[in-house]
C-alpha cells in the first residue's frame, strides 16, 4: 500500500546523437545493423498474455530498400486471437489499475533508461532496416522521441493526479482519476517507431490495458517494443501485440461490450470509417468510448516577400524530403512569392541534386526507400499525373525504380494551378508541389491556403515583417494544429511542441502533452461531509 506521495524526477529531453562520420556512437548503429541483416532469419510472434503465439500464416520481412532480402516473418492472427487478446487483457486489468501509479511511472522510466541505453542501437537498426530510415531520422524518432514520451508522459501523469478540487469548511472534496472501463484499441503506423510505442503506453500508464495492431510494414521495430516493455518489468496482458487483417480485427474489437477507446494513427479516410462502426455500434458498449485519432496531412510553407530566400529553401528540403516525406506533417504543397521565387527554387533544386539516395546501411545516404511497392506505386502515379499535364513540370526529380529498392527520387513539381491534384490530395511521399503567386497577393493567398485542403495538421510561414506574420497568424488559425514560423512544419519535440491537428487531420488531442493522457481516464468527484447534516431545514426557513 503507497505511504506517501512520491515525486517523480521531471524529464529533460534525450540529447540526439549526430552521428558524426568516424565516430564510436556510428560504428556500433552501423555495426548492429549489419549483424541484423546478415543474422539467422528471425519469427515474430504475437504477444497476447504470457504466451508467444505462433500462427500457420505468415509474413515475409523484407527491408524497402532491399526488398529481396529477407529478414525473417511474422505471424498473422485470425478473429480468434483477437479475442484471446481482449480476453488477456480484461483478465490483467483490475491488478494493473489497481496498481500504486508509481509503481506504474517506474516501469515506464524503466523502459526509457533501457532505451536510452542497451537497447538503442537495436531499435535504431530495426527501423532503419525495416522502416527505411537513415541514421539520423532513426535515432530522433526510434530513441529520442520514444524515450521523450515516456518520461514526459510520467510527468504529465504526476500533474493530472495532483489536480485536486478546493474544500469547503466541513467537506472534503477529491478527485479519482479512473482508468476507462474496459480495453483500448491501438492501431499504429509504420512511419514512427516512437508513435506506435506510444499510442500504447500512453493509456496503460493510466492503469488501462491494450490490444495493439502494429502495422505490418514496422514489425522488426513492433518486436523490440515488446521485448523493451516486458524486460522493463510490464505485466503479461496489459499491453498485447495482435496482428490481424483490419476488418477482421474490428469485427471483433468494435463488437465488444468492453471496448473502451480508440488510439489511432493512420489515414483519414480509415479514421472515419471506424467512427462510423463506432458509432453505429454505440448500444452494445459500457459507455461511451474514446475516440482519440490523428490522421492524414497536407501540410504547407508559405513565404512572404520579406523572408530570407535560404530560409526558405532549406524548409522545403529538410520539410518535404526527410523520410521521403512519409510524414503527416511533411511539407507537400508550398507558396512562393515571384519576387523570391527563382532564388528559393534554385537552391531547393541545388539541394536536391546533392541528395545521395540509397540504403540505409550507407550512413551517407539522405534519402532511403519509400515504405512499399504499395506506396511506390501511389506516389509514381502521382508524378506520372504532373509530367503529362499542362499545368504542371517537374523542375527537379521525377524518376523512379523498384528493381532492387522502391526508391523514387526527391520531386518538385511547379503548377500554375492551386488547386493542382498535388497542391490538395495527400500523397505521403517525396513530392511537394510549388505555386508563384504575385507578391502583391500575399493576403489572398492565405485565404487559399486555408480552403485548398481537408487536413489542418502542420504549416510554415516565414517572413520577416512581424505584421504579415500577425495577419498569417490570425488567417490561418484553423489551417494547422501545430504553426510554425521560419521554421519547416515537421520536427515537433515531446514537451515542446504537443502534436496533433484538427478537420480531417484528427481529434487534435496533442500527443506529447498531458492534454493527449486526460482521454484516457474517467474522472470521479468524491464528496465527504466531514460534519454531516441533521436537519433538512435551511436558514431561510426560520
Amino acid at each position: 500500500m503507497s505511504k506517501g506521495f512520491y515525486q517523480m524526477p521531471y524529464p529533460d529531453n534525450e540529447l540526439v546523437r549526430n552521428y558524426e562520420p568516424n565516430s564510436t556512437e556510428l560504428e556500433n548503429l552501423i555495426n548492429k545493423y549489419e549483424s541484423m541483416y546478415h543474422q539467422k532469419p528471425i519469427h515474430i510472434p504475437l504477444y497476447i498474455g504470457s504466451e508467444e503465439v505462433k500462427t500457420d500464416n505468415h509474413l515475409p520481412i523484407n527491408p524497402p530498400h532491399d526488398h529481396k532480402h529477407n529478414l525473417g516473418n511474422f505471424s498473422v492472427g485470425e478473429a480468434s486471437h483477437v479475442e484471446q487478446a481482449i480476453n488477456c487483457a480484461m483478465n490483467a486489468k483490475s491488478a494493473w489499475s489497481n496498481l500504486p501509479w508509481e509503481s506504474r511511472a517506474t516501469i515506464f522510466l524503466k523502459a526509457a533508461d533501457l532505451l536510452a541505453g542497451p537497447y538503442r542501437d537495436e531499435m535504431n537498426a530495426a527501423t532503419m532496416l525495416c522502416q527505411s530510415k537513415n541514421v539520423f531520422q532513426a535515432e530522433i524518432d526510434a530513441s529520442c522521441e520514444l524515450i521523450d514520451f515516456l518520461r514526459f508522459n510520467v510527468a504529465y501523469m504526476q500533474q493530472i493526479y495532483a489536480e485536486q478540487p478546493e474544500s469547503a469548511d466541513g467537506i472534503l472534496n477529491r478527485l479519482e482519476y479512473r482508468p476507462l472501463e474496459g480495453f483500448v484499441f491501438a492501431i499504429t503506423p509504420f512511419n514512427f517507431t516512437a508513435i506506435a510505442a506510444n499510442l500504447c503506453a500512453a493509456p496503460a500508464m493510466m492503469g488501462n490495458v491494450i490490444v495493439w495492431k502494429p502495422a505490418e510494414t514496422q514489425m522488426y521495430s513492433a518486436q523490440v517494443i515488446m521485448k523493451l516493455f516486458k524486460e522493463a518489468g510490464l505485466p503479461d496482458g496489459v499491453i498485447n501485440m495482435v496482428v490481424a487483417d483490419g476488418p477482421t480485427a474490428g469485427e471483433v474489437v468494435f463488437n465488444h461490450k468492453d471496448f473502451a477507446g480508440l488510439h489511432f494513427t493512420g489515414s483519414t479516410a480509415v479514421f472515419k470509417n471506424i467512427w462510423k462502426i463506432i458509432g453505429n455500434n454505440i448500444d452494445k458498449y459500457r459507455s461511451y468510448p474514446r475516440i482519440v485519432g490523428e490522421t492524414g496531412g497536407k501540410d504547407f510553407i508559405v513565404a512572404h516577400p520579406s523572408a530570407n530566400p535560404l530560409a526558405v529553401a532549406t524548409g522545403i528540403s529538410r520539410g518535404a524530403f526527410e523520410f521521403q516525406g512519409q510524414k503527416c506533417s511533411a511539407a507537400s504543397r508550398v507558396y512562393l512569392p515571384k519576387s523570391l521565387s527563382e532564388s528559393v527554387l534554385s537552391k531547393v533544386i541545388e539541394d536536391v541534386n546533392s541528395f545521395k539516395m540509397g540504403t540505409t546501411g550507407d550512413p551517407q545516404n539522405f534519402i532511403n526507400a519509400v515504405i512499399s511497392e504499395i506506396s511506390f506505386d501511389k506516389i509514381s502515379e502521382y508524378i506520372d499525373y504532373a509530367k503529362k499535364s499542362k499545368d504542371a513540370e517537374i523542375i527537379v526529380g521525377g524518376n523512379y525504380d523498384k528493381s532492387k529498392g522502391y526508391f523514387i527520387e526527391p520531386t518538385v513539381i511547379k503548377t500554375t494551378d492551386p488547386k493542382f491534384r498535388t497542391m490538395s490530395e495527400e500523397i505521403f511521399g517525396p513530392v511537394v508541389t510549388v505555386y508563384i503567386y504575385e507578391d502583391k497577393d500575399f493576403n489572398d493567398v492565405l485565404e487559399l491556403v486555408d480552403n485548398t485542403s481537408e487536413y489542418a495538421l502542420t504549416g510554415a510561414v516565414y517572413s520577416q515583417d512581424r505584421y504579415a506574420l500577425d495577419i498569417a497568424m490570425k488567417k490561418l488559425e484553423n489551417s494547422a494544429g501545430n504553426f510554425y514560423i521560419n521554421d519547416k512544419p515537421t520536427g515537433a519535440v515531446v514537451g515542446q511542441q504537443p502534436f496533433g491537428g484538427a478537420r480531417g487531420s484528427g481529434t487534435n488531442d496533442k500527443a506529447g502533452s498531458y492534454l493527449n493522457l486526460l482521454r484516457w481516464v474517467s474522472p470521479r468527484t468524491i464528496k465527504e461531509a466531514l460534519v454531516p447534516a441533521k436537519d433538512y431545514r435551511y436558514p431561510f426557513l426560520g
